[in-house]
């Protein structure tokens, strides 16, 4: 069995499965007249990758660029979240404008892609995920009766979506893995799905997450790279990708530091022999109540 990625956009056309050498006849412009149309009715999910672009764009950091520019969503039945890109009511991207797409040269990889699919799908038992592309033609998009032929190889380069992919990798492998494996793995836990969207959307978040004395003392990890941490968005995310690997699927590449659990369980005692006692005095007074109820109806009538 394979699962697709999700496709960027909504539509009731089934896609026909592309190689990177077949060719596409497509072209978009300011001159046709179909301009921004595709931007009207936006359905974008944002990868990490396009977060980071966008925001530092903005001059914003993670939580206000969450904040103001996406919505969130669950991507499967065990809540996995995920953000699209916030619209107005009609659903019109806010960073349209009449000349066009705001911040181009930032735009998410479902906008680079359109009218191509990259559909990512990992057969059960395969050790890596599979690239398909797929062409979809709805009816607004004029540009596919442009007289420009290309292949999907080289729009993609045109487009130049080769280094999102690339950054976006990761990301994905995160998501087909959980899909791939169904439930096997199970429902992540709360604190699981939490981590899941701080370390994968609002990094700076993350970031001051992963600098804490807490989180010092747990993980053995090299000065070296916390200061990459610390400095580089880039390396942030990569390593909040093996974070979740060894978090939610046990990929054991973050070394804890010696003792940390029996320290962990020792620093808690106090908390979990407290809780014992309150499950105990609660058992009690249900004990209680019941033989007390009990006996109420079994008064005599005399």
């Amino acid at each position: 069995m394979s699962e697709p990625f999700d496709l960027p956009f909504q539509s009731d056309v089934m896609p026909k499965m592309l190689s990177p050498d077949s060719k596409i006849r497509f072209r978009c412009h300011k001159g046709i007249s179909c301009f921004n149309a595709c931007c009207k009715q936006a359905d974008i999910t944002l990868t990490p990758y396009d977060i980071i672009r966008l925001k530092q764009r903005l001059g914003v950091d993670s939580s206000e660029f969450l904040k103001q520019h996406t919505v969130p969503f669950q991507m499967d039945g065990d809540g996995l979240p995920g953000v699209k890109m916030r619209t107005n009511d009609d659903g019109q991207c806010l960073f349209m404008t009449e000349e066009g797409c705001g911040v181009y040269e930032d735009r998410p990889t479902a906008c680079r892609y359109y009218p191509v699919a990259n559909l990512a799908m990992k057969p059960k038992d395969a050790p890596a995920e599979q690239i398909h592309y797929a062409l979809v033609v709805e009816e607004h998009c004029k540009g596919h009766e442009e007289d420009r032929e290309l292949t999907i190889e080289e729009y993609r380069k045109e487009q130049q979506v080769e280094q999102y992919d690339d950054m976006n990798r990761e990301y994905m492998q995160l998501i087909l893995k959980k899909k791939s494996a169904g439930p096997t793995v199970g429902k992540p836990p709360e604190l699981s799905l939490q981590l899941f969207f701080m370390a994968n959307y609002d990094l700076d978040r993350f970031r001051r997450f992963v600098l804490s004395d807490t989180f010092r003392k747990a993980w053995d990890l090299p000065e070296e790279l916390y200061l990459d941490i610390e400095q580089d968005d880039i390396a942030l995310m990569k390593f909040g990708s093996r974070l979740l690997k060894q978090v939610l699927y046990g990929e054991k590449t973050i070394k804890e530091r010696e003792g940390i659990l029996e320290r962990r369980v020792e620093e808690r005692k106090d908390v979990i022999e407290m809780r014992r006692q309150f499950e105990i005095q609660r058992a009690r007074k249900k004990e209680d109540e019941k033989y007390s109820e009990g006996g109420d109806q079994g008064g005599c009538n005399a």
